[in-house]
């Protein structure tokens, strides 16, 4: 078994629609001691994508730097499958259950890749340091230096960790010192915490996750949807179980059930859906069970004045659970206010071209489609037009595969047809129009210094050059 700690810097925030600009990892062995040379590899942007700029701002690689630079797509997914992902491997990252692990998936499937076996199959699996960072400083601090943000707020940022720590963080925002810092702050939370850090490495795996939760029983849960004032964390129990058994909603047991039991459905959904910093706190959240969640038993706040760290009072708790035990329907609204806030997606056009980057989850690939993947990943680019599949979805990503990631091998009708996707994409749809306008708003921006104007003058002169030649 080893640990493969990695990092994206992506053009946007969207797994969906943005891309990936730069991978970064590195193996350890389970004592976090580096295996190999580590990965850093710049991934070609394609011309179908305009980067976010602020995005680029923050991690400073230019478009024009990965088509010098980069490799494609198609060879990066290669690379991972073969070389990174490999069997017995765990993938960590900071913050990557939310982030890098969502823009895998989407590059993998719009590569003809399964989107999901790198971090189940061949005993490879997924966990995240950030929540593991979160419930050390909330159950076990001590040894660890804690920032706190120009607000006055806790923070547990990756590079403010790495500086009042004095790990080696030379570059934020750069993959691969990205993920030097993350091994670093693994082998400080492991040498301080090491109790905490074995247990939490131990419940990244769902099977051990789910009973806890579905025993009824409060548990301590630290997650970011948490306040910061509590460190992230709540002793909190299960009131509904999702409908797929894929998770369970979680009350926070700080919170009084009496103001919420009572309110209908739609009163529930519209409370819970509220965002911002004046909005009342709403004390129901959801938990992905194979989403590595930091989660303990509540026996844990017994020792080292738990109860005291989080400023929580056991009686109160015990009182707030009583009261949820005998508030009848109170778990039914609450299921029914999550089909509110999010129903059941409809499926789109499954072959609409502008569309189906992003239908990756509208449905699990057919298995009579899982060969001609395989089949599509070997081929050469003359020979993809000859493959069809029974999932529409990937009838119209192949063209879009081949133009990405082979463009010289296009002969003119399939010429016409990316020029004719490229130019609904970035021209109809004001794509374009925003991204200029995003320029000239950051351009006007006081105190851009010298290197961020250089990159938005990159970023001008990458959009003008591909956007498509206007038709009669």
């Amino acid at each position: 078994m080893t640990f493969y700690f990695f990092d994206l810097e992506t053009s946007g925030f969207s797994a969906r629609n943005d891309r990936i600009m730069q991978f970064a990892g590195q193996r350890t062995d389970m004592d976090l001691n580096p295996i190999g040379e580590p990965d850093n590899i710049l991934v070609r942007i394609t011309p179908d994508i305009l980067p976010q700029p602020d995005a680029v701002l923050v991690h400073g690689i230019t478009p024009q730097k990965t088509l010098i630079e980069g490799i494609s797509e198609a060879e990066l997914v290669k690379y991972l499958t073969a070389q990174v992902f490999i069997k017995d491997t765990i993938a960590v990252g900071y913050n990557n259950i939310r982030f890098d692990n969502d823009f895998l998936r989407f590059t993998f499937w719009r590569n003809f890749n399964d989107a999901y076996e790198w971090c189940w199959k061949d005993g490879c699996s997924t966990w995240d340091l950030l929540d593991v960072v979160r419930m050390t400083r909330a159950l076990r601090p001590e040894g660890i230096e804690w920032p706190f943000a120009p607000d006055g707020k806790p923070s547990n940022k990756l590079e403010y960790l790495s500086a009042v720590n004095k790990l080696d963080h030379i570059d934020a925002h750069d993959a691969l010192s990205d993920v030097k810092a993350s091994i670093a702050l693994a082998k400080l939370l492991k040498a301080k915490q090491s109790k905490l850090f074995d247990y939490l490495l131990k419940h990244r795996d769902k099977k051990l996750v789910a009973p806890l939760i579905t025993s009824g029983r409060p548990v301590v849960y630290t997650s970011g949807r948490y306040p910061s004032e509590y460190n992230k964390t709540a002793v909190a129990v299960l009131v509904a179980q999702k409908d797929d058994k894929s998770g369970a909603l979680m009350y926070d047991l700080r919170i009084d059930p009496d103001e919420f039991k009572e309110l209908s459905p739609a009163e529930l959904a519209k409370r819970w859906a509220a965002r911002g910093e004046d909005v009342p706190y709403f004390p129901v959240k959801t938990l992905s069970y194979n989403k590595c969640p930091a989660v303990a038993p509540v026996d844990v706040l017994e020792l080292d004045n738990g109860y005291e760290k989080l400023q929580l009072h056991k009686e109160i708790i015990q009182q707030h659970l009583k009261k949820l035990q005998v508030a009848r329907g109170f778990d039914d609204k609450l299921l029914k206010a999550l089909d509110i806030m999010w129903p059941k997606r409809t499926a789109e056009m499954l072959d609409n071209p502008q569309k189906v980057d992003g239908q990756l989850y509208d449905g699990f690939v057919p298995d009579t489609d899982k060969a001609t993947l395989s089949a599509v990943r070997a081929a050469e680019p003359s020979e993809l037009s000859n493959f069809s599949f029974n999932d529409q979805r990937l009838e119209a990503l192949l063209p879009l595969y081949k133009a990405r990631n082979y463009p010289k091998s296009l002969d003119e009708l399939e010429q016409k047809t990316w020029e004719a996707f490229r130019r609904q994409k970035l021209d109809a749809s004001g794509s374009a129009a925003n991204f200029f306008s995003r320029l000239e708003e950051l351009a006007k921006t006081p105190g851009m210094d010298g290197q961020k104007q250089y990159l938005l003058e990159e970023l001008n002169l990458y959009g003008q050059s591909v956007m498509p030649i206007p038709t009669d």
